[in-house]
């Protein structure tokens, strides 16, 4: 967590330093919502609780009101949830003038309960789950996103047609074409330092105008709280430089699309490295053995948290560095699930099935979950996948669509044990709406191909 205080925030304000204090809760497409507070009163008073609309957490990306909720309705009247700020995750945030920032857990404004169906809370649970097992995940998330040379407005303005990126060309890894572009990814890396999210690296990507940022791992629910804050902020910035970034799965289909790999390992809560076994093959303890059994099993039914929209599923393309089957391999990007760091304490089985449109804490959430059913069960882990996973045949596919990934989401006894029915009927709702909402649509492609030709 943060190593700024709530002390060092009330001297900041005092000083001067500080004027506005966001306090932010995550909602389903993990986005920040909240209210931007006057300094003076919220040192004072809105540290204890404030509140929000309960339609926070049932809406879609437009922000509709969306019908066929259990928890939130034009008949329940759309009433409150209290936001009460988690003063671990207190920072200052560098690149917004007098700013610091605060992630709130979402309370029953009655009861005054954890929201079951809110991130953060999904999140929490599986945590507490390890913990009573005497584990905890740590957990890193790679980004993935485009940066564009124009801005926000003038993209829309364009009907997001005739982008213009930053890039002309593939710059994975190329020093030259990212020194262009440290204007804005200078500002982002150490804009994130400064708002005490340790950074490791900024790179270019696989596809003309492509970056990824790293930063250290943490603990799940800190690296998720990290995860929400590096978009916000890596939109921010851009945009304060005219820029534009998109965090979309698959912004083009002649690009490559943008991922959100996430590496993870169990330790126990003395920091020892359960995954570890020096005398287990690649150094795989049993446990990481049934975890990651676990994973397998249930791919298909998680999926949907690690690839929530319509558009998430069209990055699933053979030959692109995103995976199609669902099977673990040893250091293989062309696997679902990659073995890293074997033979080390460090071993830990990379995700590579989320794209950058994921919500940080349930995809890590889904994701625990499966590992945990694992190792209750002691599940068997199959052997590792060799060659070309593009290519295998009759091995486990990713679901190919929304639809297939919304079914395995629903059906899953293993998700509905591990959120509850009411949690995995909301995103269902959740799931069923974005595929509603697309299926009326008529789309540029279907125009061209067929206005004269049909």
């Amino acid at each position: 967590m943060s190593s700024y205080t709530f002390d060092d925030l009330k001297k900041d304000v005092a000083e001067g330093r500080i004027d506005t204090v966001l306090a932010c809760q995550v909602d389903m497409q993990g986005r920040l919502m909240g209210k931007r507070f006057q300094a003076e009163y919220f040192v004072e008073s809105a540290w204890k609780e404030t509140h929000s609309c309960n339609y926070l957490i049932a809406t879609d990306m437009e922000m509709e009101t969306v019908s066929g909720y259990k928890a939130t309705s034009w008949e329940k009247g759309y009433g409150d949830y209290t936001m009460k700020p988690d003063l671990a995750t207190l920072r200052r945030i560098p690149w917004l003038e007098g700013t610091a920032l605060v992630l709130c857990d979402m309370l029953d404004h009655h009861a005054h309960e954890e929201v079951a169906h809110s991130p953060r809370a999904i999140l929490k649970k599986q945590v507490k789950r390890l913990e009573d097992m005497g584990m905890k995940a740590y957990m890193a998330s790679e980004l993935e996103f485009f940066l564009f040379d124009q801005s926000y407005e003038a993209a829309h303005t364009a009907g997001y047609r005739n982008l213009k990126l930053v890039s002309a060309y593939n710059e994975d890894y190329h020093i030259f074409q990212t020194t262009k572009e440290e204007e804005v990814m200078r500002a982002i890396r150490t804009g994130l330092q400064g708002a005490g999210i340790p950074v490791e690296n900024s790179k270019g990507e696989a596809s003309a105008g492509q970056e990824e940022i790293n930063v250290r791992y943490a603990d799940a629910l800190a690296m998720a709280d990290r995860h929400a804050i590096i978009k916000n902020g890596c939109k921010e910035i851009a945009w304060s430089k005219g820029k534009a970034i998109t965090f979309l799965a698959k912004w083009n289909y002649n690009a490559a699309g943008s991922s959100s790999h996430i590496h993870q390992s169990l330790w126990s809560l003395e920091e020892k490295p359960l995954f570890f076994d020096h005398t287990g093959k690649y150094g795989m303890s049993p446990l990481m053995h049934n975890y990651v059994a676990g994973l397998l099993a249930h791919a298909s039914e998680i999926t949907y948290f690690l690839a929530p929209y319509i558009n998430s599923y069209k990055r699933f393309m053979a030959g692109t560095f995103a995976p199609t089957k669902a099977i673990w391999s040893k250091d293989n990007r062309t696997a679902g699930y990659r073995l890293c760091g074997e033979e080390t304490k460090g071993i830990r089985i990379e995700c590579r099935v989320g794209g950058s449109d994921l919500n940080p804490y349930l995809a890590f959430a889904a994701l625990l979950a499966a590992g945990i059913d694992g190792i209750e069960n002691k599940l068997e882990l199959e052997a590792p996948f060799v060659g070309d996973a593009y290519g295998g045949k009759d091995i486990r596919e990713i679901p190919r669509t929304l639809r297939a990934a919304t079914t395995a989401m629903t059906e899953s006894a293993m998700l509905r044990k591990a959120f509850g029915d009411d949690v995995i009927d909301h995103y269902t709702r959740a799931a069923e709406w974005e595929q509603e909402e697309y299926d009326r649509r008529i789309t540029d492609w279907e125009v061209a191909r067929g206005f004269e030709r049909a």
